[in-house]
């Protein structure tokens, strides 16, 4: 299974970028599928998540200025960051979990990460 996300950038702050991340490689539909991030010297930290159900979750700090959405039919997901501020600056993650057909487990795959960098 692969994850290959797009999307990251520069942007001045009250700009927007747009994420994206298709999984690949996969038999079963991924659920949950969502977004991480990382700043420099913290911890990996939950941005939105979406079911295929298309439940979605929020960290408090993007609520009202990011929006999550997927695509079940490609195996996509995307996430709007509108509105950005200095502290959005991280590399962004996109995660998936997909049952694996021989185990059954619901295994978690990562792709390789996006910078975003917002200037103030």
């Amino acid at each position: 299974v692969e994850l290959v996300e797009s999307g990251g950038g520069l942007v001045q702050a009250g700009g927007s970028l747009r994420l994206s991340c298709a999984v690949s490689g996969n038999i079963f539909t991924p659920n949950p599928m969502g977004w991480y991030r990382q700043a420099p010297g913290k911890q990996r930290e939950l941005v939105a998540t979406i079911t295929s159900g298309r439940t979605t979750t929020y960290a408090e700090s993007v609520k009202g200025r990011f929006s999550i959405s997927r695509v079940n039919a490609k195996d996509s997901v995307y996430l709007q960051m509108n509105s950005l501020k200095s502290e959005d600056t991280a590399v962004y993650y996109c995660y998936a979990k997909v049952r694996n057909p021989t185990t059954s487990v619901l295994d978690s795959h990562w792709g390789q990460g996006t910078q975003v960098t917002v200037s103030s």
